[in-house]
């Protein structure tokens, strides 16, 4: 799961397209939803920590976790007052002080998780650490999206500060996603720093997920088609699924 190194400097360039503040707000309104109006919330694989500065601005006290020292980097320069905790850590060795009040996922984290068994872990590792009764919303890719709109497409953009070139291939058979990135980043002399990183990421069926969280012993409150709360179709990109802790 080493990733996004060079790609952190760009990241918030590049996807300055992803509706954050609408992110936030449907979240904030799903654990509401819940009762969870306040608290201590995970915001698990954050990145750069845009998603987890804005639900701090919510009013939830947020702990940010990601792999990659570098996105962890431009989250911690973002964070001068140092409310948010954040931590690198590897999803599927989560290891916390405490519990939560609930977990967020966001921006298909979970499709790096390429076999099932991770996927089982890290709902486990996320069910030990919430609260009873803690809520666990995440979203993913859906098959449909590498298959039909990611697979064997090339993507390429071109600013002043940076460009990038991001090639698609999708394996059917192992449903595995690889991403080819190909990055230009201006430095702080003018000249321009390639760098060069692969990504992979596992399309999972939603009854495969299903199955993960019962297998986890969660229990599944809602799957959506993601950003609303209506049922996902065969042509979902993506999908929300609200999980809950029902063991302790």
């Amino acid at each position: 799961m080493d990733a996004y190194t060079g790609f952190a400097k760009v990241y918030d360039l590049f996807m300055d397209d992803i509706p954050y503040e609408d992110w936030c707000n449907y979240l904030a309104g799903l654990l509401r939803g819940q009762g969870l109006a306040d608290g201590l919330v995970l915001d698990l694989g954050c990145g750069t920590g845009k998603l987890t500065r804005l639900l701090s601005e919510a009013g939830y006290d947020m702990i940010g976790v990601d792999a990659s020292a570098e996105m962890l980097d431009v989250a911690v320069q973002e964070n001068p007052d140092g409310k948010i905790l954040y931590l690198q850590q590897d999803m599927r060795e989560l290891e916390l002080y405490g519990t939560v009040r609930a977990v967020v996922s966001i921006c298909d984290s979970m499709n790096y998780l390429l076999e099932y068994g991770e996927l089982v872990q890290v709902l486990r590792l996320v069910d030990n650490y919430l609260d009873p009764g803690g809520i666990f919303i995440f979203d993913m890719n859906t098959p449909y999206k590498y298959r039909e709109i990611l697979g064997e497409q090339t993507i390429a953009e071109n600013r002043e500060e940076g460009s990038f070139i991001w090639e698609n291939y999708f394996d059917e058979g192992q449903q595995i996603n690889e991403y080819d990135l190909t990055l230009f980043v201006r430095e702080e002399d003018g000249r321009y720093q390639k760098h060069e990183e692969t990504h992979f990421q596992r399309a999972y069926g939603i009854g495969t997920v299903k199955k993960a969280i019962r297998e986890a012993g969660m229990q599944l409150l809602a799957v959506y088609d993601a950003w609303t709360e209506s049922a996902p179709q065969k042509d979902s990109e993506r999908v929300c699924f609200v999980v809950k802790e029902m063991k302790k």
